[in-house]
């Protein structure tokens, strides 16, 4: 009897031990983008938990397109599937508004928050507080292959203007050899073609609405742009560019067949890396290109990590999010990958780094870049909206989504620009009626 009651008593304690240590245990679910820095944090993660034994990690890594309807589904019927969001800067402001995002405070001190670019910070914040960090910063630039550059005879300007890069498209074109002149995003989505094309049309005089909050597709400088950009991917363009997004591109850039690029700056570290890209030694970086109008084709964004409000882990995932974005990861990078493989475009220390600015030849156009963009004043005439490559309103996502659906039509011979643009202004007159903007 003594002998089954000790046992009894050793199984209850076994069990108890077992509950005690499952109660401990915190597993925070984390959505992300796969874009190559985040799949890097992933690898690195192991560093967290090592310093954090009671929490586990489990991701859940996403296409952009796809991440962005996922967790935006997620969050607007407090679904609970994540502890961790990434999200943009498009988002954080709104979400914040609802009262769907956590407040990063009560923060550990050394992650000094007051190190964050302010072009940065300032679009992650609401009224001085911050709902989301950095992971990377960016804004666009021209990526392009100097060799192939000098062997049409031209010299890439610091700031080129668009007729420039209809010019040297051409000129760096050899289909026979599959190099394209150009390569830009084709893939529908408000974040994706979208993305690129409203930071074009600005710089083109083009904007989503006037003062009034009426739909501009039917100006002519909608026209122009959308126009121009057909033409340097029809002409100069690699084939199937309709499907192609960031990483699509990348790819391609990185397999030569590229003679110029116009993307996210964050982009620059993956094209000069000799482990990924085969013309690592002769890539150029260029302000994006402008129309003589004042204003350039380059966005202002921030891929940064936020807490939905509702989660049960919120300590816990503050202690990731300040591991992921501290000044202690991007010296785990450098570390392990090099100064040059760092994130970009969030903190000013890193800009004042001489190891990362000798290592990194693209970083000071990633800053001229970064603060060149102006959310509040992102075209020629004036608008009743803020952003850069979006327009930070709630119905812009469905609206920029499927303008992009049109656009990648026309970029795919489905119909042309003058129906597109047709389109674009009747379905966002629709939307914009229904949603009380206009009448």
């Amino acid at each position: 009897m003594k002998t089954l009651t000790r046992a009894l008593l050793g199984a209850t304690a076994l069990t108890g031990a077992a509950a005690l240590a499952s109660a401990q245990e915190t597993t925070l679910t984390i959505a992300t983008v796969n874009n190559g820095d985040m799949i890097r944090m992933q690898g690195l993660a192991d560093d967290f938990t090592a310093q954090h034994p009671d929490i586990a990690l489990e991701w859940v890594t996403l296409e952009e397109n796809v991440l962005r309807q996922r967790v935006t589904q997620d969050i607007a019927t407090s679904g609970g599937q994540f502890d961790i969001m990434t999200i943009g800067t498009y988002e954080v402001p709104i979400w914040a508004n609802q009262d769907w995002l956590v407040a990063l405070e009560g923060m550990p001190e050394d992650w000094n928050q007051e190190d964050f670019l302010p072009a940065i910070a300032d679009g992650l914040s609401v009224d001085g507080t911050l709902y989301a960090a950095p992971f990377y910063g960016e804004s666009s630039m021209v990526m392009y292959r100097t060799d192939l550059m000098e062997a049409a005879g031209l010299e890439m300007p610091e700031a080129p203007s668009w007729d420039f890069i209809k010019e040297a498209a051409a000129a760096m074109t050899d289909k026979e050899a599959e190099v394209y002149g150009i390569c830009l995003r084709g893939k529908a989505g408000w974040g994706e073609n979208m993305a690129f094309l409203t930071a074009m049309a600005n710089s083109y005089g083009a904007r989503w609405f006037d003062e009034n909050w009426q739909p501009q597709f039917d100006s002519e400088a909608w026209a122009a742009a959308l126009n121009d950009y057909l033409e340097l991917l029809n002409n100069y363009g690699p084939p199937g560019a309709a499907n192609n997004g960031f990483n699509e591109n990348l790819a391609l850039f990185q397999q030569g067949k590229c003679g110029m690029w116009i993307d996210a700056t964050v982009a620059a570290s993956f094209v000069t890396n000799p482990s990924d890209s085969t013309v690592a030694d002769s890539v150029g970086f260029a302000l994006a290109p402008d129309n003589g109008l004042g204003k350039r084709g380059n966005w202002l964004w921030a891929w940064s990590l936020a807490i939905p409000a509702g989660t049960d882990d919120e300590a816990a995932a503050k202690e990731f999010i300040a591991w992921a974005t501290g000044q202690g990861y991007t010296e785990l990078v450098a570390e392990n990958e090099g100064w040059a493989n760092v994130p970009p475009g969030t903190r000013t220390s890193l800009y004042e780094n001489e190891e990362y600015l000798a290592a990194a030849p693209f970083a000071e156009m990633t800053l001229e870049s970064i603060n060149a963009a102006d959310p509040t004043s992102p075209t020629v005439d004036p608008v009743p909206y803020t952003g850069v490559q979006f327009v930070a309103i709630p119905e812009f996502q469905g609206i920029g989504t499927a303008v992009g659906q049109q656009f990648s039509a026309a970029l795919a011979g489905q119909m042309s620009a003058e129906q597109a643009l047709q389109s674009a202004q009747q379905l966002t007159t629709r939307e914009m009626t229904r949603a009380g903007y206009i009448e």
